[in-house]
């Protein structure tokens, strides 16, 4: 089923950005990452390597996700540290890791609701077995990632009962950082100028996804206009999938991630703010 749902074209090209915007709303696990990444200027490249990863591990040969996996946990490994002041509900001095099984779930949680949800939206709605197969192989993605088996809820009907208790939370929180970093990398990718209606268009498909609550957090505009665009957009792209030619329809999206990363480095990269004033000194230039 993750094969099913991730060979997708449009759910390739429009859950990264979906799971981005809700994943930056943990606090811990979103400023911890960004204080430990060495791509702070270049977060297009940044989320077009992540998607490329996360194809390759789904789709890719077993050799492939096993390089892929491996350059990850090297990554992962240099994701450690404690807060240098309050992120959220986080005090100054809250530890963070990247294999903190916790932080680890919720990184997991919002690529399968996001997997799960583009392919409803831009292809057909699945049935309970079908869901409750596709969060198998969620499961079994994140213990490719060393995420424990036994950290993870066992079935999907838990999983979207523990996932809608986090998104109804007091603790969801967007840092002043995450408030102007995530709708940039998720809204504002550089594409040539033939691209850009098309940028458009994605958009509203990942605005419309999102959970109400999130679009109220990042003050994204939703109006009932909004809404029927939303619909008439998604509409239209299940009736036509169905007449696109199967290598149209499915396949990886390297060309498109590679089109954005070559955008970005020509234009010398995207200045990033700083994470607080406290934390600017520390986090990481590109290189």
């Amino acid at each position: 089923m993750a094969r099913r749902v991730h060979g997708e074209r449009s759910v390739g090209l429009l859950y990264g950005q979906r799971a981005l915007l809700i994943g930056a709303l943990e606090p811990l696990t979103y400023t911890g990452t960004m204080l430990s990444t060495h791509a702070g200027d270049h977060p297009f490249t940044r989320l077009a390597r992540t998607a490329k990863i996360q194809e390759t591990v789904f789709l890719g040969t077993k050799a492939e996700a096993d390089r892929a996996l491996a350059a990850v946990h090297r990554l992962h490994e240099r994701i450690n540290g404690e807060l240098p002041e309050a992120a959220g509900a986080h005090p100054a001095g809250t530890v963070y890791s990247a294999f903190d099984p916790e932080l680890m779930l919720w990184t997991l949680a919002v690529i399968a609701d996001s997997g799960r949800a583009m392919y409803e939206t831009m292809v057909r709605p699945l049935n309970h077995t079908e869901r409750e197969s596709l969060w198998q192989d969620y499961v079994r993605f994140g213990e490719l990632f060393d995420l424990p088996r036994e950290a993870v809820p066992s079935t999907y009907r838990e999983f979207q009962a523990w996932f809608d208790d986090k998104l109804a939370s007091p603790e969801l929180h967007a840092t002043a950082h995450a408030l102007e970093m995530a709708p940039l990398v998720a809204f504002e990718q550089p594409v040539p100028r033939h691209a850009r209606a098309n940028l458009a268009i994605q958009n509203v498909v990942i605005k419309g996804t999102l959970p109400p609550r999130v679009r109220e957090i990042f003050a994204i505009p939703w109006s009932a206009a909004h809404e029927s665009g939303f619909q008439a957009i998604t509409a239209t792209h299940r009736r036509a999938r169905r007449a696109f030619p199967r290598r149209a329809r499915r396949g990886r999206n390297d060309y498109f991630f590679d089109l954005v990363t070559a955008a970005e480095k020509e234009r010398g990269g995207t200045p990033t703010p700083p994470l607080t004033q406290r934390t600017a000194s520390t986090f990481p230039p590109s290189r």
